[in-house]
């Protein structure tokens, strides 16, 4: 048994009771051909400008479902203050409020923290569904550091969505430019989970000030506007 933020979960990649009394665990349920968006966070905490960079990939990549997926934690910072998973998944379902979104925590049931393998996960037990990996931009500068980056621009394609602040200084990132020649223009962000891999495209919306970091110091509030 692995243990993360108080679960007892399953062995990686099997489920048993604990994960039927929580049922965020589950890995959502999707038909082959369906386009889905996988968006991952630890969401601490959840607000608007999560909701905003869903709702601007559901719409501007004719996505069937965005899944928003709490993560068990970021391997970059440190967990110490990282509230509980169910209190996470809790605050983030109240922001993903919407018929085609779902909320899950798979990638605890699976005993891992790292995108590129809950991504493989995913794939291998959702076979046909045409996956798109959704990340607001200030990931997209930092994307270079994480665990087998290029694996993940390798095996679906990619949507970046402007964030505050970091509009347009991603795209110089070092994974912007190792993969500079697979960006696609944002004409066809519609298209884009049919493209094969590697196929990434950013997004330019309405910003939203909102961050996690100002909301736990206090110094905003959240909302559902």
């Amino acid at each position: 048994m692995t243990v993360h933020q108080g679960l007892s979960l399953p062995h990686p990649g099997l489920f048993s009771h604990e994960a039927a009394g929580f049922p965020a665990l589950r890995l959502p349920q999707a038909s082959a051909g369906q386009r889905i968006g996988l968006f991952g966070g630890t969401f601490n905490p959840p607000h608007r400008g999560h909701r905003h960079v869903a709702v601007a990939a559901l719409k501007r990549l004719g996505l069937d479902e965005v899944w928003w997926m709490v993560t068990p934690g970021n391997p970059l910072k440190s967990g110490a203050d990282l509230p509980p998973l169910q209190r996470r998944v809790a605050l983030t379902e109240r922001f993903a409020q919407h018929p085609r979104m779902r909320v899950t925590a798979f990638e605890s049931a699976i005993g891992t923290p790292f995108s590129a393998e809950a991504i493989r996960h995913a794939r291998a037990r959702r076979p046909g569904v045409k996956f798109v990996w959704v990340m607001g931009a200030d990931n997209l500068a930092s994307l270079h550091r994480w665990q087998n980056w290029r694996t993940i621009l390798r095996l679906m394609p990619v949507a970046v969505v402007g964030r505050p602040g970091a509009a347009m200084a991603p795209l110089s990132a070092p994974a912007s430019r190792a993969f500079s020649r697979y960006r696609l223009p944002e004409v066809m962000a519609t298209g884009l989970a049919d493209q094969k891999p590697p196929a990434w495209v950013f997004l330019h919306v309405p910003l939203d000030p909102l961050s996690s970091t100002a909301l736990r110091s206090g110094s905003i509030t959240a909302g559902m506007s």
